[in-house]
């Protein structure tokens, strides 16, 4: 039987799963599409993050789309106005947190983003001005630590206000609306 892949826009506020067992109600991926029985999320999306998010009823795929060997590109809407020297920080590798231990996370790619990104309004309002300027990078990653973006943007003195995945290998988010699922033949993620 062939194996099912999807490419969806993962909304603000949705886990990236599809059963929760807590008590408190949670929306899930689930509820944006009739996916069929077996697929599962490669890698995660914080609830509070948005973008790019594969699927697949391929365990296989999703091992080899998780792999160091694949890069993950973030666009991180951060409070304050980035500067080089951050982004200098970034590319280099910054000490973070991980699982009650400091870590230091490899080199990226780091870059300012000077043209504001055309997402839309994200599910919950972030801030208003009153509360200063706000600016926006990209950071390329090929590791996942939890929370990792968030957790070096912060370090470097420019906490996250929104992340959103714009790439995952040579797919990209492009114009697929929040919410929206693209059914595929296959990722194609390699160059």
């Amino acid at each position: 039987m062939p194996h099912s892949h999807f490419i969806i826009h993962k909304p603000y506020g949705y886990l990236s799963q599809f059963v929760y067992e807590l008590k408190r109600k949670k929306k899930l991926l689930g509820e944006l599409y009739d996916f069929p029985t077996g697929t599962m999320a490669i890698g995660r999306l914080d609830e509070d993050s948005e973008g790019l998010l594969l699927l697949t009823t391929d365990g296989m795929m999703s091992e080899i789309i998780r792999s160091k060997r694949v890069d993950k590109e973030y666009y991180v809407q951060v409070d304050g106005i980035i500067n080089q020297e951050a982004i200098e920080r970034l590319q280099k590798g910054v000490e973070i947190g991980f699982s009650g231990t400091k870590y230091v996370t490899k080199p990226c790619k780091a870059s300012l983003i000077q043209e504001l990104p055309a997402f839309g309004a994200r599910g919950k309002k972030i801030r208003d001005e009153r509360h200063g300027p706000t600016s926006w990078a990209s950071i390329t990653v090929n590791e996942g630590k939890f929370r990792q973006v968030r957790k070096m943007t912060a370090a470097v003195g420019f906490p996250t206000l929104r992340l959103v995945r714009v790439r995952i290998g040579t797919v990209h988010l492009h114009d697929l609306q929040t919410g929206e699922v693209l059914k595929v033949e296959d990722f194609q993620i390699t160059k």
